[in-house]
């Protein structure tokens, strides 16, 4: 089976979707009957690496965190047809998604969605209610064209419920536990951050977008103060923050994360839109505890086990979350926080259940072709085969309806 991922999420600064699409990258490359390509922006056409290719797709915008958006997609569609994928997947809900389904309509192969973002629920916060209102409904109707629409969490999959999508499946994230693994621990970065060796060291790792709440952070350790430490990883350069605040540089290597993460006492998220968080798994299998909000996905892997849950947008109910961890047993606590990892999250657990997804939704749109031209065609829906409503047939050209 070949299967092309394609996304406009992969930049030097890109976070959790970067590093899904590197870990089935990885995980495909050692399963002699399966085939990956990652069809991606760039600045020209090349095949970055083997199975990475970049497309120009000229014009296009140059956004922030280096991310590019390529406007004309009929070169996109050609390059897809061309590398004759047995399904395709989208990781981002924009244009590329629209060429997505032409393509797949074309080939007769099923079409992916992977719904990374809660862009209803952001916008809606970040800009206005009804913004928010109108999202949801486009997302409705990109993703009811869609053969599966796959959900990072239970609530991301209740939501797109909500929204009337129901062509919806559970698949969860993961994390490589030998890279990050408790081992990864190095007394030598207290040296190397001025620190004490007493300090309490906190760790938040990734993108300081505006949703991870960094502002917010930055309270709770005015209020911790003296010993606890702050080390925010995904700055463009180190800087002192506050007395007790270092920002480090965006960390592209997984090793040198994890090395960061296992050498930090505790993990705190302060981010209210996390759809799964996967800096939380990756914590967590480091034997971290970790401190976050009740928000989001995050309560499906953040319990009182594994650390503690405070306030949303509170620095003092954050504060106390971290004191609590510490007047425990934190080194307990950050050992079960492993073994759930090791239970749960490991890729080599979540990637084969994605990959027999796969293989379903391939069965039944050979079945669907097979059909004689009066049946409806079929969807999956957790793995069972779900006849449409012939109101909710795909458009014949979604990428003309897109524009």
């Amino acid at each position: 089976m070949h299967v092309v991922d394609v996304t406009l999420f992969f930049a030097p600064h890109s976070g959790g979707v970067k590093r899904y699409l590197l870990a089935k990258r990885h995980f495909f490359s050692s399963q002699p009957h399966l085939k990956h390509t990652l069809v991606v922006p760039g600045r020209r056409d090349r095949e970055r690496e083997r199975g990475i290719v970049e497309l120009a797709g000229f014009p296009q915008l140059r956004v922030g965190g280096g991310y590019r958006v390529p406007l004309r997609i009929d070169h996109w569609s050609r390059v897809l047809r061309d590398l004759k994928p047995d399904l395709i997947e989208a990781a981002d809900p924009y244009h590329l998604p629209w060429v997505v389904l032409g393509v797949a309509d074309k080939l007769g192969i099923p079409a992916v969605a992977f719904a990374h973002s809660d862009l209803a629920r952001l916008f809606a916060d970040r800009f206005a209610p009804w913004i928010g209102r109108a999202t949801g409904l486009y997302l409705k109707h990109l993703y009811r064209r869609f053969d599966c629409v796959l959900a990072p969490s239970r609530l991301i999959a209740e939501r797109l419920g909500d929204l009337g999508v129901s062509n919806v499946a559970v698949q969860p994230l993961g994390v490589d536990g030998s890279i990050f693994h408790p081992s990864r621990a190095d007394p030598a970065l207290r040296v190397e951050l001025g620190l004490a060796r007493e300090t309490r060291l906190l760790i938040f790792a990734g993108r300081m977008a505006r949703e991870k709440e960094v502002p917010l952070l930055m309270r709770v350790l005015a209020e911790l103060g003296a010993p606890y430490h702050l080390v925010l990883v995904g700055g463009e350069r180190r800087e002192a923050l506050a007395p007790n605040v270092t920002m480090l540089p965006y960390e592209q290597d997984s090793k040198r994360l994890a090395r960061l993460l296992a050498s930090s006492d505790l993990l705190i998220h302060a981010g209210r839109h996390e759809t799964f968080g996967m800096i939380l798994v990756e914590a967590m299998a480091c034997a971290l505890p970790v401190v976050a909000v009740r928000s989001g996905a995050v309560t499906e892997i953040v319990d009182s086990r594994v650390g503690r849950i405070a306030t949303p947008d509170d620095a003092h109910s954050l504060a106390n979350a971290v004191r609590a961890i510490f007047a425990g047993d934190r080194d307990a606590m950050g050992a079960f926080a492993r073994a759930r990892a090791e239970r749960e999250y490991l890729w080599e657990n979540t990637l084969p259940r994605l990959v027999q997804r796969y293989a379903d939704l391939a069965r039944a749109k050979a079945r669907t072709r097979a059909l004689p031209h009066a049946e409806l065609p079929v969807r999956v829906t957790h793995g069972e085969a779900l006849r449409l409503d012939p109101s909710d047939t795909p458009l014949e050209d979604p990428i003309a309806e897109a524009t």
